[in-house]
This record gives structure tokens, C-alpha cells and sequence, in this order.
């Protein structure tokens, strides 16, 4: 936890002179870096198996049905975290709770690689899984929290960056690790993450607590030391300060089980507005179908026509890089075009774009032509996900939760993300069987034509406004 020394380092970015543009602060820009690396590691195992499953299923034995649980196991498993992160995060702070995310990671991966058996494999799963649960949920409130309002988005939108860092970096592991022998490279693959939550552990420690949360403990002066660091001006930590004090002592019920009720069983007409935006935009990001493509794309590719493990394997990197340059994009112009374009240009793209490939794997029999048609269209997929749909989700909503309900409604929405998102992996083998591979992604175009509706019925622009103003936004 952080205590007075923390929030008392030297000032490391520079206050903004009389008449000079606002600077960006690079003192938040490095905090929110540091806590969104932990999702790094979120990315690469829950990806690895993309790859990893040709190789484990000949080494382990395992079967369809078996992969299949295996693959999408994690995002059932993540529930149990995801609904207890907004707990810890009041308890042990946003800081502490992302270093227990870090531990939990570091043994799921120890505990993946040496992995002999598909029991031992799915417990492995599962401790992985906490750590991925409490990064997951605890990361954007940290950023949201930590951010001055000129560059909320950016900041929050490394959160996205950074996962679709680490499957790439899992993409890459499993091309270059393809030609180890079957019973070692999948192992060596997992391996590889043993070590970097340990320094990414230390590195969170070395970040200043949230200062909302050091003002829900009544540490007014180290909140303030902390929103002086990372505020564009000494006049903006101070606004910030005042309006974070009144949000804390506004009326509110015990935390905990008052909480929870005021989320579900007797939410005010502005919580229920914001809980809708939520559940919704976290629940049609996932039913789109994202992870049917980061988790199968080389079953898609296979499907379409490539043959060799190499070429699936080497598309597959290729898709990885595109999704990760689309998320700068995203990055880049989240605090100047707003949320609601992108989100709306994003979910529109999607929808287009999946039906294309499903046409792509209808039409046309297996061929180069088909391949090449395929991989086309799931690029054009993942970069219009992550232009928008995939980096928006996690900053609009940490960001339109009160202050009271924030830890426990970012752990409602996650909640809602990866039970969506354990269904779709969970099923996509078996029902591509049913309805067929083409008949899944126009199931996931329909999807998305109707998230797009519903950003647009649904989703005010929050671009510019305090955290503590968007009770403001949400009661009209």
C-alpha cells in the first residue's frame, strides 16, 4: 500500500507556463504504462494457445472438445477474480492489488509449462486466470484515476495497447518456437512468461497509489501530492482534489454489500443509464466474435486453404501487428475525435468487415485465392476492432462510473466481457460444426450491426470531462 512517502517524489514533468498550451504530463503517462504492462502478460497467455494448441494436442493427447475448454477456460475461470478485483482494489489499493495480479501470473505460467496432464494444464489455467482477472479490472481504474482529463484517453487506451502487445509477442513465440520438438516448444512458450511479472511487479511499486483511493482513506495531503504529479497545471490538481473530496463525501451506503445494491437491485435512474452502457458496450465487444478470431485464426486460415503450420502461423503474426498499429490509432485520436466516433466507425467496420470474411470461407472453395481473401479480411477486422470497439470499451467505462460504485462496477462490466467472451471460445469449434465456420461470422456480423445501433442510441460523448462530472452527463 502506499503510504506519505510515496506521494512526495519530486515533481517529474513540468507545470505549464501562463499562455503555453497544456503540456502532456509524462509523470501519468509513465504511471498508466506501468500498470497497463501488466496486461502484457494478460495478452500472451490467454493468445499463446492460439499457436500452442497444434503442438499440445499431439503432445498431451488432447482432444477437440478438450482444446476447446482448454483455450476458452480462462475466461470462465477469471469470473471468480473479476467479481472479488473491486473488493481488493478498495482493501489494498489499485497499487497492491496489481502487484497479487503479477504473482498469480508468474506462477500460472511456471505452472503451464510444466504441465504434463489436462488436469494439471486446466489448473494452471486457473491460476492464471486471477492474475489476468485482477489486471483486467484494476488497471483502467488506476489509469482512469490517474489521468487529467486532457489525456484520459490516451492513457487509458495503453490498456488495449498493451494486450494487443503481448498476442502479438505470443504470435511471434509461436512462429519462431514452431520447429523446437512437439514436447518442448509449447512448453518453452509458456516459460517465457515466468519472468517478466516480477519486474513488472517492481515497477508498480515504484508507482504512486491512486489518489481517489488515497482520498477514500482520508489521505487528503498525499492525494494531493500525487494530483499535483500528475495534473497539467498546480490549479487543475486542485479542482481535481476538490471535486474527488466531494464525490467522496457525498451520501453513499456502506461499501460492499451497499455497493452491489446500489449497482443491481436499486439503482437511481443515472446509475441504471450507466450500468446499461456497461454491461452493453462490454458484452457486444466480446460477442463480435474478437477472440473466435485471436484464439482460431489458424483453424480460419486452415479452413480457407493454407496448408503448412508455417504460412497459418506466419499470417497469424501478421494479423497480430496489424491489430496492434490500429490500436496507436486509437490511441492517438481518442482525445481528439471523442469516443462516440470511434466507437461508432469501429463497430459499423466490424460488422462489414465480418461479413466479408464469411463470405470469403462461403463462396469460395479452398484455394490461394480463398487464403489470401481470408487473411484480407480478418485484417480488415481487427484493424477496424481496434480503431474503436477494443481500446473505447475499457476507457469509457472506467471513466463513467461513479467514484463509490467504480472498483465494483469495473469488476460488473469484466465480468460481463469475459463470461461473453468464455461463451464465444468456449463454442466456436462446436458450433462452426453446427451452422458452419461462415454461418459463425455472419452470427458475429449481426452482432455487431446491432452494438453499432446501440452506441449510437445509447452512448454520450464523455471527450474532456472530469470523472467527477459525468453524474452530470448521466442524469439529463
Amino acid at each position: 500500500m502506499a503510504h506519505a512517502g510515496d506521494a512526495t517524489a519530486p515533481l517529474l514533468s513540468s507545470p505549464a507556463k501562463p499562455g503555453d498550451e497544456p503540456r502532456r504530463n509524462m509523470y501519468a503517462f509513465g504511471c498508466a504504462t506501468l500498470a497497463s504492462m501488466t496486461t502484457i502478460l494478460m495478452g500472451y497467455n490467454l493468445a499463446l494457445m492460439s499457436g500452442a494448441q497444434l503442438f499440445v494436442r499431439e503432445d498431451v493427447g488432447l482432444s477437440d472438445a478438450q482444446i476447446e475448454v482448454l483455450a476458452g477456460s480462462m475466461n470462465v475461470f477469471m469470473l471468480v477474480s473479476i467479481l472479488a478485483a473491486g473488493w481488493a482494489a478498495d482493501v489494498l489499493g489499485r497499487r497492491g492489488t496489481l502487484v497479487l495480479a503479477n504473482a498469480y501470473l508468474m506462477a500460472g505460467a511456471l505452472a503451464m509449462s510444466l504441465g504434463a496432464t489436462y488436469a494439471a494444464l486446466m489448473a494452471a489455467r486457473f491460476v492464471t486466470s486471477v492474475g489476468v482477472g485482477f489486471s483486467l479490472v484494476v488497471a483502467p481504474v488506476y489509469n482512469a484515476e490517474i489521468s487529467p482529463a486532457s489525456a484520459r484517453g490516451v492513457l487509458s487506451s495503453l490498456l488495449d495497447m498493451f494486450v494487443n502487445v503481448g498476442i502479438l509477442l505470443s504470435y511471434v513465440s509461436n512462429y519462431a518456437l514452431a520447429g523446437l520438438p512437439v514436447h518442448v516448444g509449447w512448453r518453452v512458450m509458456y516459460g517465457i512468461g515466468v519472468l517478466p511479472p516480477v519486474f513488472l511487479a517492481a515497477g508498480v511499486l515504484a508507482m504512486p497509489e491512486s489518489p481517489r483511493w488515497l482520498a477514500m482513506r482520508g489521505r487528503h495531503a498525499d492525494a494531493r501530492a500525487v494530483l499535483v504529479r500528475t495534473s497539467d497545471s498546480v490549479e487543475e490538481a486542485e479542482l481535481r482534489l476538490e471535486e474527488i473530496k466531494r464525490a467522496v463525501e457525498a451520501p453513499q451506503e456502506s461499501a460492499g454489500v451497499g455497493v452491489w445494491r446500489e449497482l443491481l437491485l436499486r439503482p437511481s435512474a443515472m446509475v441504471r443509464r450507466i450500468v446499461t452502457c456497461v454491461v452493453g458496450l462490454h458484452f457486444f465487444q466480446q460477442a463480435s466474435g474478437i477472440d473466435a478470431i485471436v484464439l482460431y485464426s489458424p483453424l480460419v486460415f486452415k479452413k480457407a486453404g493454407m496448408a503448412s503450420n508455417t504460412s497459418v502461423l506466419g499470417a497469424t503474426v501478421a494479423v497480430g501487428v496489424v491489430k496492434t498499429c490500429f490500436i496507436l490509432v486509437a490511441t492517438l485520436l481518442s482525445d481528439r475525435l471523442g469516443r462516440r466516433p470511434l466507437l461508432l466507425a469501429s463497430t459499423g467496420g466490424v460488422a462489414v468487415t465480418l461479413t466479408s470474411l464469411a463470405l470469403a470461407l462461403r463462396v469460395a472453395s479452398p484455394s490461394t485465392a480463398s487464403a489470401a481473401a481470408c487473411v484480407a479480411s480478418v485484417m480488415a477486422f481487427v484493424a477496424a476492432f481496434s480503431v474503436g470497439f477494443g481500446p473505447m470499451t475499457a476507457t469509457y467505462t472506467a471513466e463513467i462510473m461513479p467514484l463509490r460504485l467504480r472498483a465494483q462496477g469495473a469488476s460488473l462490466g469484466m465480468a460481463v466481457n469475459r463470461l461473453t467472451c468464455g461463451v464465444v471460445s468456449m463454442t466456436f469449434i462446436s458450433l462452426a460444426g453446427g451452422i458452419t465456420m461462415a454461418g459463425c461470422f455472419f452470427l458475429y456480423a449481426g452482432v455487431a450491426a446491432v452494438a453499432c445501433v446501440f452506441v449510437y442510441v445509447r452512448l454520450p460523448e464523455t471527450r474532456g470531462r472530469s470523472l467527477e462530472d459525468m453524474d452530470v452527463l448521466f442524469a439529463k
